[in-house]
């Protein structure tokens, strides 16, 4: 069986925006090269690591194996819809504040996976932040800033 091209409306970050692509062409590919959106990352191209992923339909998933296909007629965030520089999202500004980077990679799917556990569960405890960040890998061992960054978040939210 051979994917099609196909044309669809995709709704990303609250805007609706028109792309022909094979149907079954990761929604990562799409994101990055044809809407220039550069926070979700390419890590391992098979759901593993976290690094590619987005929001959609208030559920974080992995970019790098949903198919484009898949996507129509759902709500997608990435990263640059959460806020910016000059209006951080109180996730963002979390993770800033604890200084929960290093090298930086996994923060896009720390951040997304985040933004979807408190959205869900304002204020989780610290074993179901654990629980549900496990799937995200960080190499660099800035977990436990990565883990006050989330419960920061939590207290923020009223």
């Amino acid at each position: 069986m051979t994917s099609q091209e196909i044309t669809v409306a995709l709704e990303v970050n609250g805007h609706t925006t028109t792309v022909t692509a094979m149907a079954d062409t990761p929604l990562l590919l799409i994101l990055r090269n044809d809407l220039q959106l550069n926070g979700p990352k390419y890590g391992c191209g098979l759901g593993e690591c976290g690094a590619c992923t987005v929001i959609i339909d208030g559920v974080a998933a992995r970019s790098c194996v949903f198919p484009l296909a898949g996507a129509v007629d759902r709500q997608i965030v990435t990263l640059e819809g959460l806020g910016n520089r000059a209006d951080p999202h109180p996730v963002q500004q979390a993770f800033i504040d604890e200084q929960a980077a290093q090298c930086g990679y996994c923060l896009n799917g720390m951040i997304m996976t985040a933004k979807a556990l408190l959205d869900r569960i304002p204020h989780p405890s610290e074993t179901q932040i654990r629980n549900e960040l496990s799937a995200n890998l960080c190499r660099c061992g800035t977990h436990i800033e990565i883990l006050r960054a989330v419960l920061r978040a939590a207290r923020q939210t009223p």
